[in-house]
Parts: C-alpha cells; sequence; structure tokens
C-alpha cells in the first residue's frame, strides 16, 4: 500500500512537471518533495526567486484526495500579489483539484460564491481569511495540511494575532509547512510546530552578486539614473525607493525620457497593482519602479540589475532587495546610487566597485512585448486556450506572437509582440470572444 501510495504521488508530480513545460527541478525542490512525503512538520529556508511556491506545491499534491468536498489544504501569505501567483502556479500544475483565492480588494461576493464548492486548496491573506471565518463563508475545521508562506514576512507585517486565530480553525490538522526567505530564530508557539525537519538552502549572496556604486554629481539623481539604464541597455531591472512620491516622480521622468516602465508601491489600487506585476512579468516593461512592497512576497523572473535610488535604513531592507536577482545559480549586479559626498550605511561591508558612466549611450530601446487587456476572464467562461485560439484567428497572431496570458475572474492580459499589436487591433475590432461582446484594448 506503501508503495502505491508513493507511485501515485511521483506520477502526480511528474505530470504537473510535465504541465508546466519545465525541464528539470532543482536542488531544493527535490529536497522538499522528498521530505514532504510524510505528516512531519517542515521548515523551508530558501532565498527570494529560487522556486518555493513548486518546492511546497507539488508534495502538497500527497495529501488531496477528490473524494473529499471540504478545503483540505490552507496556505497563507502576507500579501495579495503573492496570494494570486500561488493560485496561478497551482492551475498550471493542470490537476483536477479545485483552487481559489481569498485576499483584501478582492470582490466579497465573489469569493462566497466561489465557496459554494469548496475549494481542495484555499489561499489568501490572514486577514480576509479571518473574515470569511467570522462571516461564517468558511469551514476551515477539516484542513490537514497548512502552509505558512513567506512566513517572516507575514510575522514582520504584523499578522500574528491573525494567523493565530486560523490556526485555532484547524480541529483536523496533520501537518505544517513554514516557508521563510530569511532564518527563523525562534518559532511562535500559535504555530504548534515542534521539532520539525528544517531545509535550509539560504546561501551567501555575494557570491553570485556583484556591488558597484554610482556617483551622481548632482543631488537630484534622476540624470544619473536615466544614464545608467542607458548604459546597461534593456536588462530587466528594478529601482528600489524610499518613498511612494519619489517611484512616482521617476516614473514619470522616464517615461518623459521615452523609457518604458511601470511603477509599483502599496497606494495603488488592486487592479493597478496586478495589471502592474502582469506588464513586468511578461515584459511589456523591463523597468520596475517600487518601494520595498516588491523586495519580498512578489514571484519575479530573474532580475539582471537592482538599483538602489535611495538605501534602506536597515541591512534586512538591503538584503531582500539584493534577493531579487544573482538567485540561486545565477549573478547579477546592484547598484548603489549615491550622491556626492553621500556616506555608505554601516550595515554595508564590502567596499563596492565605482562605476563610471559613458556619455554615448543609446537610448534604452522599447520592449519587445505589449499587453493587451480583455474584459472577460474566468467568470464569463474563458480561458487561456480561447483566447489563443481568438487571437490567433482573429488577430492573425502565429504562436510565437503571444507570450504570458493571465486570465483572472473578470479580466483576461495576453502578451503580444510589439511590432504586432496595431495590426491586431485594426483586425479584431468589433469581433467576439467565445460570443460575448468584450471591451480589448491595449493595457496603459
Amino acid at each position: 500500500m506503501e508503495v502505491f501510495i508513493r507511485n501515485t504521488m511521483e506520477t502526480q508530480i511528474q505530470q504537473a512537471i510535465a504541465n508546466l513545460k519545465i525541464e528539470a527541478l532543482n536542488e531544493m525542490q527535490l529536497a522538499s518533495i522528498e521530505v514532504n512525503k510524510g505528516n512531519e512538520d517542515c521548515i523551508l529556508l530558501s532565498p527570494t526567486g529560487s522556486g518555493k511556491t513548486l518546492a511546497f506545491l507539488l508534495p502538497l499534491l500527497e495529501s488531496l484526495s477528490a473524494d473529499e468536498n471540504e478545503v483540505q489544504a490552507l496556505i497563507v501569505t502576507p500579501t495579495r500579489e503573492l496570494t494570486i501567483q500561488i493560485e496561478e502556479v497551482f492551475r498550471s500544475l493542470g490537476t483536477s483539484f479545485k483552487v481559489n483565492s481569498t485576499y483584501g480588494g478582492h470582490s466579497i461576493k465573489v469569493e462566497e460564491n466561489n465557496f459554494s464548492q469548496a475549494p481542495a486548496v484555499l489561499v489568501g491573506t490572514p486577514g480576509r481569511i479571518c473574515d470569511h471565518v467570522n462571516r461564517g463563508n468558511l469551514d476551515l475545521s477539516k484542513v490537514k495540511t497548512l502552509i505558512l508562506d513567506e512566513f517572516d514576512k507575514s510575522l514582520e507585517m504584523g499578522f500574528q494575532e491573525e494567523m493565530g486565530y486560523i490556526v485555532e480553525q484547524l480541529k483536523s490538522l496533520q501537518k505544517r509547512m513554514l516557508i521563510s526567505a530569511t532564518d527563523l530564530k525562534e518559532i511562535p508557539a500559535f504555530t504548534g510546530v515542534i521539532d520539525p525537519i528544517k531545509l535550509n538552502f539560504l546561501t551567501d549572496k555575494s557570491e553570485g552578486l556583484t556591488l558597484k556604486m554610482v556617483i551622481s554629481e548632482d543631488k537630484d539623481k534622476l540624470q544619473t539614473l536615466f544614464d545608467l539604464l542607458c548604459q546597461n541597455t534593456n536588462e530587466a531591472t528594478i529601482i528600489f525607493c524610499n518613498h511612494r512620491e519619489t517611484v512616482e516622480r521617476i516614473s514619470e521622468f522616464l517615461t518623459d525620457m521615452g523609457v518604458v516602465n511601470t511603477f509599483f508601491h502599496g497606494g495603488l489600487d488592486q487592479t493597478e497593482r496586478e495589471r502592474t506585476m502582469i506588464k513586468f512579468r511578461n515584459g511589456s516593461s523591463n523597468y520596475l519602479v517600487t518601494t520595498d512592497l516588491a523586495a519580498r512576497g512578489l514571484d519575479i523572473p530573474e532580475i539582471k540589475y537592482i538599483i538602489h535610488y535611495h538605501l534602506p535604513p536597515k541591512e534586512d531592507g538591503f538584503i531582500h532587495r539584493n534577493g531579487r536577482t544573482a538567485r540561486m545559480s545565477a549573478t547579477g549586479t546592484s547598484y548603489l546610487l549615491m550622491s556626492r559626498g553621500e556616506e555608505l550605511p554601516d550595515y554595508i561591508h564590502v567596499k563596492p566597485e565605482i562605476e563610471k558612466l559613458k556619455d554615448d549611450n543609446a537610448q534604452p530601446k522599447k520592449p519587445e512585448w505589449e499587453t493587451l487587456y480583455l474584459s472577460g476572464g474566468k467568470k464569463d467562461k474563458i480561458n487561456k486556450i480561447d483566447i489563443v485560439g481568438f487571437l490567433s484567428k482573429k488577430g492573425n497572431l502565429e504562436k510565437f506572437d503571444l507570450g504570458l496570458i493571465i486570465v483572472q475572474d473578470y479580466s483576461s492580459y495576453a502578451a503580444v509582440k510589439r511590432n504586432k499589436i496595431n495590426n491586431l487591433m485594426d483586425s479584431i475590432r468589433g469581433e467576439k470572444v467565445k460570443g460575448k461582446k468584450l471591451k480589448i484594448e491595449i493595457a496603459q
């Protein structure tokens, strides 16, 4: 019987990997699958962006049963964006299990309707999960597996009380997984984690990270930033600032200079935040200007450059920002943009290389992709296949003209080659998607 269960799990994982179209799992993911075959509690420590989502979703498949009509696994995350992305990754595994997400800024009514048939896997932020429990919308008494993703970030954001309340609801809990990008000095008692298996894949980020300093002769560093972007061509770059106002000022300046970019901070509404991250992830923008909100808790592809327009006040902020590049076996560069006479904080222990900027660099080219917005999604019975078929047939696009496609509840986004977008808009004007008249436009 044990051999049958193990073989069934391995088959599920192999099928999921095939659906994801990835060649192989990394060392951390393989180790997580191996140690999570049983019900022992587990702590997984691994850098941001190292593939932790698959590391806990793949072994989770073992614990799910098609015969149960209750929430079987609960994944708690600190941010809306991470919640959405975990749901998307689980869907991409191609299993028959229902997954739903719940988070602030999302329609309560839509979520209530989703819960009319309980999902096997529920992903959510602490506050919204508690809200549904108190409203009587969620029964978590049958949850067997609890995963606390970016657990250190959740503690940092002050969600201890909410997470403790959630754990109290889990009367059938058999297994706990704590996922973190930093080492946990102490495990809070409310988790119930005792004598866990610990997988530590945290490494010295300095191995693949090059630290460089760029000196700005002007106290206002905007022109220096622009010159640096020109020198580094079109590589994916995150520009970190300490204040929302600076984020928007930099983004406006770069736009005026003809540089395609997006900006991200906590003052944006949920739709704006989602659209920003979709455009950055699908390559419609190579430059993301942001606060530390994007330093952790987001699934962002490999980043070549990090630019600290402002240095963070504390070392952990500096570490997490830099964690967006030089992941696992990759390399990357972190730039410190400094005014003349500005001193380095004490937490920087390695002397950065001085990067001198040239005067004759060409302006960054526009990205290869544009993002198409469609006002229909899962609740309109529209899926990725429908969108691909529509854009291929009505828009005369080839397979390689389409990139990442994201389908949400009531909207969808498709990456389209920039040199095809104008002809596409002319071709699909007035056309219906799956018999439905949708608003279709280039996402701004």
